[in-house]
């Protein structure tokens, strides 16, 4: 595989974690906060890796050029 492929795999999986994450903070009920920190941590991780993989790949399309 390619670096473009693996920048490309992980760019949809970190958008699938964060959206994840934020799906299951919409639904959650706030009775604790023990309750929220899983889905905060799986939007924040996926939003970093996204933004991350994001801009590696527009550094790596603009290197070819």
């Amino acid at each position: 595989m390619d670096k473009k492929t693996k920048l490309i795999i992980g760019l949809i999986g970190s958008l699938i974690i964060c959206l994840f994450g934020v799906y299951r903070l919409a639904i959650e009920t706030a009775s604790t906060v023990n309750s929220l920190l899983i889905p905060i941590v799986f939007s924040v991780t996926g939003f970093i890796g996204f933004v991350g993989n994001l801009v590696k790949l527009k550094k790596l399309n603009t290197d070819i050029y």
